[in-house]
């Protein structure tokens, strides 16, 4: 069994994923203690990154998962030759900054172009493609609170004028004091063309009054929002399925997710 370290700092699972029944006899005054044996597998590469539309450097990570009784770690992979290429020509090769973090010059994505991420690493080759999709705003952040089990919990809600007649995926993230706390993919099965108010049920109750949170909402292609729906349903606190690997849109067995999305970001102070 081994995990991966994803890019908001929580552990995913990687190669493998534990099914099992545990039973705890009690007796007595008495507790049966349970030797619990994982077999290893071989370290599988975790490549996570993309392209977005704003004028910057693009970063790459890449990374190998670890056994379940290895400490958690940021297990970079070094040495590895990264290559973007475009449906318009575009040609960019990324630089190693450190072990596994991999940046581009500055350059900004173009909606309705196909990316293309050529990784090699350890003498073999992974690719991923994906295509950006045209941007969608994010107008505004509201807060709502919502009665729940006789408590009263605030949500951040986004708000944004889905476009008529395409179908959308996004994916929304929370962040506080520059760290990832929660995200979410959604799509406009049922909101095509509205005006819409989705609310991300991350519980804001560690926030007081004054404290600011900051929403990214990116628009994304169909098969990277599959990808974070999955990672959803294996990370929701009432999971309806066994823990597996999101699916990657790497070829070779690589594990992780190369994303072109446009991104547009809002604050909000907490009252």
């Amino acid at each position: 069994m081994m995990f991966y370290e994803t890019k908001n700092g929580n552990v995913k699972l990687g190669a493998g994923f534990l099914t099992g029944f545990l039973s705890l006899s009690l007796f007595s005054a008495c507790e049966k203690v349970i030797d619990l044996k994982l077999d290893n597998a071989a370290p599988a590469i975790v490549i996570e990154g993309g392209v977005n539309d704003l004028n910057e450097n693009q970063m790459i990570r890449i990374t190998k998962t670890y056994n379940f009784y290895d400490a958690n770690r940021f297990n970079g992979v070094g040495g590895a030759k990264v290559v973007l290429t475009a449906s318009d020509g575009t040609l960019v090769n990324y630089t190693e900054s450190s072990p596994g973090i991999y940046m581009s010059p500055k350059f900004k994505g173009k909606p309705g172009t196909t990316y293309k991420l050529t990784v090699n690493s350890e003498g073999k080759t992974y690719t991923a493609s994906s295509t950006m999709p045209q941007k969608v705003i994010l107008n505004l952040l509201t807060f709502k609170s919502v009665n729940l089990v006789d408590k009263t919990r605030k949500y951040v809600t986004v708000i944004y004028d889905d476009p008529p007649g395409i179908p959308n995926q996004y994916h929304s993230i929370i962040r506080f004091k520059g760290k990832v706390k929660f995200d979410v993919a959604t799509d406009d099965r049922f909101n095509d063309g509205n005006k819409v108010n989705d609310i991300l049920f991350y519980d804001l109750k560690d926030m007081v009054p004054g404290d600011t949170i900051a929403v990214e909402f990116q628009c994304v292609d169909k098969t990277v929002y599959k990808y974070f729906f999955s990672m959803g349903q294996n990370t929701a606190e009432a999971q309806p399925v066994s823990p597996a690997n999101p699916p990657s849109n790497f070829d070779n067995n690589a594990l992780g997710v190369f994303s072109a999305y446009t991104s547009s970001s809002r604050k909000a102070l907490v009252k």
